[in-house]
């Protein structure tokens, strides 16, 4: 089944914090630390059970600016 162009918008608002911008990060109170920098308040529990890192170590590694 195929969402309409207004579901999938509806979708990435509810689930995105920046839905149409580069970060993939939940949205949610980011209370805990970056696995890479170690910068507290950087991620939802979502982003952590994802994998995912805070989006300046996320930028860094993509770009290739190191850490």
């Amino acid at each position: 089944m195929y969402r309409t162009e207004e579901e999938y918008d509806f979708y990435r608002e509810q689930r995105f914090a920046d839905p149409y911008g580069a970060s993939a990060l939940h949205v949610g109170a980011r209370t805990l630390p970056c696995p890479t920098c170690e910068e507290p308040d950087r991620l939802t529990a979502r982003d952590v059970q994802s994998g995912y890192q805070c989006d300046q170590c996320a930028n860094a590694a993509e770009g290739g600016w190191g850490y």
